[in-house]
């Protein structure tokens, strides 16, 4: 049964990704705030509605909602509430909760740009026209109001907003300094390390995102804060944040290092390189993969381990 703690309650919703069911939260304050909203699926309303009459409460109770980051699966479910609910995130949400063609335009042709740069066959460029099916289940509305460091949003003057971009470059998380609870997003897992995912670069910004390096900084950020429990995104809650976040550091550089034993050995493109992390999974997951890819190498170079060719596509050397 969904219950109040600390005055917030955690509302596990399902979805129909891999990743499995995500997290939602509830939180008194001046005004009822949800967290994130779940996909856009019936079955996620439904689940929504029911746990929420745990709390005697339903959906018209919510007087705002507050996006960690853009992904369906924790903003689709907005097109389910009425278009006169407040909804709060960092400005970077905007161009996925209410896509335009020429963003989705923008998207295939960053895309394409950089397959030839990965070594991506051209077998594989049909995907780039079917990137907007991803958004199935996201939402079309945009945000009444922005969210940046610093910043307490409003109804919520406990909380403080921490700029966390990595997995996506509109996440946040939410922090109330007097208990030390941390809104975490999908920043931090308990159980799974986040993707750190390839996005095309914000507006009016020419230099594509380097995710991964942004993910660990983030990471390392929330160090400086006296975090004391990070509701997290998807699974259970974390305690022991410092030496997770250790953990995940020590893991991500083992993993890059042995990209750079292979390229110790050969040249070798992002695609080839994809495929070796990824053997049985790159072909059915080659957007994720690839991400996944490219953030080993952007993190072997930000370290000086590695160097890339000027040629097209590019080939990658220790």
């Amino acid at each position: 049964m969904t219950k109040w703690k600390d005055g917030i309650a955690k509302i596990t919703l399902p979805t129909p990704f891999p990743v499995g069911d995500v997290n939602a939260y509830l939180i008194q304050g001046e005004r009822l705030t949800l967290v994130d909203v779940g996909p856009k699926t019936e079955e996620s309303w439904h689940s929504l509605t029911e746990q929420m009459a745990d709390l005697q409460l339903s959906p018209k109770d919510i007087e705002q909602v507050v996006l960690t980051h853009h992904h369906p699966d924790h903003a689709g479910m907005l097109d389910f509430f009425p278009p006169s609910l407040e909804v709060y995130g960092h400005p970077l949400n905007e161009r996925w909760i209410h896509p335009t063609e020429t963003f989705f335009q923008e998207q295939e042709e960053f895309f394409k740009v950089y397959f030839h740069e990965f070594g991506v066959p051209a077998e594989y460029f049909s995907l780039l026209s079917k990137l907007r099916k991803t958004l199935k289940y996201s939402c079309d509305r945009s945000l009444t109001g922005h969210l940046v460091e610093g910043m307490r949003p409003h109804g919520l003057s406990d909380w403080q907003v921490i700029e966390t971009p990595g997995h996506a470059q509109s996440q946040i998380a939410l922090f109330r300094e007097k208990d030390g609870i941390l809104i975490a997003g999908d920043l931090i897992l308990a159980h799974i390390s986040p993707n750190p995912l390839l996005e095309p670069p914000a507006p009016g910004e020419l230099e594509r995102p380097k995710p991964l390096l942004q993910h660990n900084d983030s990471m390392n950020k929330l160090l400086s804060y006296p975090i004391q429990s990070a509701y997290t995104g998807h699974g259970e809650e974390i305690i022991q944040l410092s030496e997770l976040i250790e953990k995940r550091l020590t893991r991500q550089h083992e993993r890059a290092m042995t990209v750079y034993n292979w390229l110790k050995e050969e040249d070798l493109t992002v695609f080839e390189i994809c495929q070796r992390l990824f053997p049985t999974v790159y072909q059915r997951e080659l957007m994720l993969t690839i991400s996944e890819t490219v953030a080993q190498l952007d993190y072997l170079s930000s370290i000086g381990e590695i160097s890339s060719s000027v040629s097209m596509p590019k080939r990658y050397q220790a």
